[in-house]
């Protein structure tokens, strides 16, 4: 799809999950590495389904990995169950590879047709509602906290990073669209109203941006889209920020990182959740996924699997999958192995979101051999992102 096509793809984009009939000016933009692809009536011209390509990066063994960030699949309501979309992520698939990705992810609406194409859910977008009266008070007389402005942006970045790359599946943010200008009615960003630092010894330790959202009454409520910090003192003086709004919001929104310095601040036990948001994983390619990600370093050993993938043929096949030191290498094999597996149990195994028993108990990997071999292609962490796309 080209600009010209963008007007008649948010038509279709509103169509299939709703909006303002007008588009907005962003969405008529040709972002950088924002790749859309569309299906065509050959006699008439007009668009009958599109689907949006990312072209990212994805935190993944603290090293980033070539990711394609799958958005914004719809279908003309009249061409629905026809396979229009299959062949559009189909195409979009093979694209990716074509330019490195080694990993997709996304967020369905309808995980049983990105299943039939090789997606497997892989975790949850986490985020916690809680009430602002609950959330603890601590005055940090080590930390100087200041309001962020449009100046600040790349050091939440650089904050972002620090916390984020030690985890697996969370997006670097640098790149594309990530460097797109705010709009001016939101110079901080979308979605953000304020911008609170911390720092300590003049070092930013930590950042909270959020929206204000509306009223002051029971259902005025803050939603927050970062809260990181790298010290527990960071994490309780910003804490410390959203707790003064109790006399004026009710509820807090909070994205949640688990196990990072902020999740041990909150009351999570007082959580409610608002929506959960599933996310699919993918491998894109299998040598580039093996061997472009960082592997627990104490891990040493092989395994041979046979991989069919229709989709995407090129990992179909025997494979000796090898880590060793913290690297890891996929081969091709031969003879014929007793594990076999798709691309769903592949996704499942790679990303760490579940164990060779576990997989083999949902049906996806087969044969004879013991399936708890495939846990060393399971040694990493869960993912967990923070960004919806």
């Amino acid at each position: 799809m080209t600009a010209d096509d963008l007007a008649e793809s948010w038509t279709l984009g509103r169509w299939a999950f709703g909006g303002p009939a007008e588009a907005p000016p962003q969405a008529l933009r040709a972002l950088p590495e924002t790749h859309r692809w569309g299906a065509y009536d050959t006699a008439t011209g007009r668009l009958l389904g599109k689907v949006t390509d990312h072209e990212e990066h994805s935190w993944w063994g603290g090293r980033e990995l070539a990711s394609a960030h799958v958005s914004g699949v719809a279908v003309s309501p009249e061409v629905r169950g026809g396979g229009l979309a299959r062949q559009l992520l189909t195409a979009a698939l093979a694209a990716a590879r074509e330019r490195g990705a080694a990993v997709s992810a996304l967020y369905p609406t309808v995980s049983a047709a990105y299943r039939s194409l090789g997606w497997e859910v892989t975790g949850v977008l986490g985020s916690a509602v809680l009430d602002t009266a609950a959330l603890p008070t601590a005055r940090e007389p080590g930390v100087v906290l200041r309001t962020g402005t449009p100046a600040d942006r790349g050091a939440l970045v650089d904050l972002y990073e620090q916390v984020v790359r030690g985890y697996d599946g969370p997006l670097t943010r640098r790149g594309g669209r990530w460097e797109v200008p705010p709009r001016e009615e939101q110079p901080l960003g979308d979605g953000v109203d304020l911008l609170t630092l911390a720092e300590e010894d003049g070092v930013v330790t930590g950042a909270l941006a959020y929206e204000r959202g509306r009223g002051y009454g029971p259902e005025a409520s803050l939603d927050v889209s970062d809260l990181l910090a790298t010290t527990p003192a960071a994490a309780r003086a910003l804490v410390d920020v959203l707790a003064g709004w109790r006399t004026v919001t009710r509820t807090v929104d909070v994205p949640l990182l688990a196990g990072d310095a902020v999740s041990a601040v909150l009351p999570l036990e007082r959580a409610t959740a608002r929506g959960t948001k599933v996310f699919m994983h993918r491998v894109v390619d299998l040598p580039a996924a093996v061997a472009g990600r960082g592997w627990p370093a104490h891990v040493r050993g092989t395994v041979d699997v046979r991989v069919v993938d229709d989709v995407a043929p090129w990992n179909s096949g025997a494979w000796r999958l090898e880590l060793a030191g913290g690297e890891g290498r996929a081969t091709r094999g031969d003879g014929d192995p007793d594990l076999v597996l798709g691309p769903r149990g592949l996704a499942l195994l790679w990303t760490a979101a579940a164990g060779g028993r576990a997989v083999a108990d949902a049906g996806l990997v087969t044969g004879p051999g013991d399936p708890a071999a495939l846990d060393l292609l399971a040694c990493g962490r869960p993912p967990q992102l923070l960004d919806y796309f």
